[in-house]
C-alpha cells in the first residue's frame, strides 16, 4: 500500500539522506563500531546538511519544521542501513524539545545556534546509580546561592547517551526537598556547561547495543551554575520532563518500526543470497512464512506509526496514544528482528553483521521512555482501569 503520511518533498529528502548514508557513513561505520564512538567532527557534518536543526526556528540557523515527518525519513534511512549517528539522536530527540518549549529569547540566542551547526552538542541526564529515574530518589542537589545567582551542583549521573561528547548537558538536579503532596517537587532542569570547573565525564559505558552513542557516566562535584542556565520553572523539572513523553515514545515507535523494516529486508536478501542443501534458503516453505508473517508485521507497525504522525502533526496525539504505539511497535519490532535474524542462523550471531546490529540497538527501545509494564499502566488508566 501506498505511504500517504509523506510526500514528494519527503521522498526527494530520502533520496538525499540515502546517498549521503551511503556515501559517507556506511564506509566509516565499522571503523566506528570498533572504536565505540562517531568521531566528533561527524557532528560538524550533520550541522552542514542541516539535519541537527531541521526543527529549530529560522531564526536561529534551523529549517523551522514543525513536522516530525522529516525526521521519520531519517530515522528509517539510519535504520535501513544498520548504522547509527551517535549522540546526535539524543542531541534533537531529548534535548531539542526541552529547549524549544522552555528556553527564554535570551536563551534560545545563546544555545541554538550552535546547536544547529554542531558546535554546541547537548545531552540530557536524568537517571542516577543505583536509583535510576524514580524522582524521588535523586541524590544530585543543587540548591541556590545565598544571593540567588547560582546552583552549585554536587552528583553524578548514568547512562547519558551522547555525554562523551557533549557540550552543554541539561541535568536533572533537586533544587528543592519534595513536598507530602508532590513527591516530584523539587527537581530542576540545568543547562550545564561541561567546560565548568568539577564537571567530569566518567567511563564511557559499555552497552549491549547503540555501541557508538558515546553513552557515559557525569559526576559534578561543586559546579557552579548560572541561575540564567536554568531551563524552565525551578522545582517543576519532573513536569516539564513528562511533557515530553508522548513525542519521545512516538520517536521510540518511530525507530522501531523502521528497525523491523530493515529486519525483513536484510532476511529477505540474505536468504534469497543463501544455499542449503543446493537449494536457496528462501525457496523454503519455512522461510517464505516467516518473512510474510514478518512483512504483516510490519505493515500493522507501519500503519500504527503514520497514524501517530498524523495525530502528532495535528497536535491531538494524547499520552495514551502515544503509550500505546511505543508499546506496541516496540514488542512488535523485537519479535520481527528475532525471527529474522533466526533466518540468518549462525551469521546472524556476529556481532558486527546488520542484523545483529539492530538486534542488539532494538532491544533498549523497550526500557526507554517508558518501560512496557508502565506503558500498560498508563492506557490502562486511560481505558479508566
Amino acid at each position: 500500500m501506498r505511504r500517504t503520511v509523506f510526500d514528494a518533498e519527503h521522498r526527494a529528502f530520502r533520496a538525499a539522506m540515502r546517498a549521503f548514508i551511503e556515501a559517507e557513513v556506511v564506509p566509516s561505520f565499522g571503523k566506528w563500531y570498533d572504536n565505540g564512538l562517531v568521531p566528533r567532527e561527524f557532528y560538524y557534518r550533520l550541522g552542514e546538511l542541516g539535519i541537527l536543526g531541521m526543527e529549530v526556528p529560522v531564526e536561529y540557523g534551523g529549517s523551522g519544521l514543525d513536522s516530525l515527518r522529516y525526521r521519520a525519513v531519517l530515522t528509517e534511512e539510519i535504520a535501513r542501513a544498520a548504522v547509527s549517528f551517535g549522540g546526535a539522536r539524543a542531541h534533537v530527540s531529548r534535548c531539542l524539545p526541552l529547549i524549544t518549549d522552555l528556553a527564554t529569547a535570551e536563551q534560545r540566542q545563546r544555545w541554538l545556534p550552535g546547536f544547529v551547526t554542531g558546535e554546541t552538542m547537548f545531552a540530557l541526564a536524568v537517571a542516577e546509580p543505583g536509583t535510576g529515574t524514580e524522582p524521588s530518589d535523586m541524590r544530585t542537589t543543587a540548591p541556590l546561592s545565598l544571593d540567588g545567582t547560582e546552583y552549585l551542583l554536587n552528583g553524578s549521573k548514568t547512562f547519558v547517551v551522547g555525554g562523551v561528547h557533549a557540550d552543554r548537558v541539561i541535568v536533572v538536579a533537586r533544587t528543592a526537598a519534595p513536598n507530602s503532596e508532590d513527591p516530584t517537587y523539587g527537581l530542576s532542569l540545568l543547562v550545564v556547561d561541561a567546560a565548568a570547573p568539577g564537571y567530569r565525564v566518567g567511563r564511557a559505558l559499555d552497552t549491549l547495543g547503540r555501541k557508538v552513542s558515546g553513552t557515559a557516566e557525569l559526576t559534578f562535584t561543586d559546579v557552579r551554575v548560572p541561575v540564567t542556565d536554568r531551563l524552565g520553572d525551578a522545582h517543576r523539572g519532573d513536569a516539564h520532563l513528562a511533557a515530553q513523553l508522548p513525542r519521545e515514545r512516538l520517536t521510540i515507535a518511530v525507530g522501531a518500526h523502521a528497525q523491523a523494516g530493515a529486519a525483513v529486508r536484510f532476511a529477505h536478501r540474505f536468504t534469497a543470497e543463501r544455499t542449503a542443501f543446493t537449494h536457496s534458503v528462501a525457496g523454503f516453505q519455512n522461510t517464505k512464512f516467516e518473512l510474510a508473517a514478518c512483512r504483516a508485521e510490519v505493515d500493522a507497525l507501519e500503519a500504527v506509526v503514520d497514524r501517530a504522525l498524523a495525530a502528532h502533526d495535528r497536535g491531538d496525539l494524547t499520552p495514551a496514544d502515544a503509550a500505546s504505539a511505543k508499546m506496541f511497535c516496540t514488542e512488535s519490532a523485537g519479535r520481527v528482528i528475532d525471527r529474522c535474524l533466526q533466518l540468518h542462523g549462525g551469521v546472524g550471531y556476529l556481532a558486527d553483521s546488520p542484523i545483529a546490529r539492530l538486534y542488539a540497538d532494538h532491544r533498549i527501545d523497550r526500557i526507554l521512555g517508558g518501560t512496557s509494564e508502565v506503558l500498560r499502566t498508563t492506557i490502562a488508566a486511560d481505558m479508566g482501569l
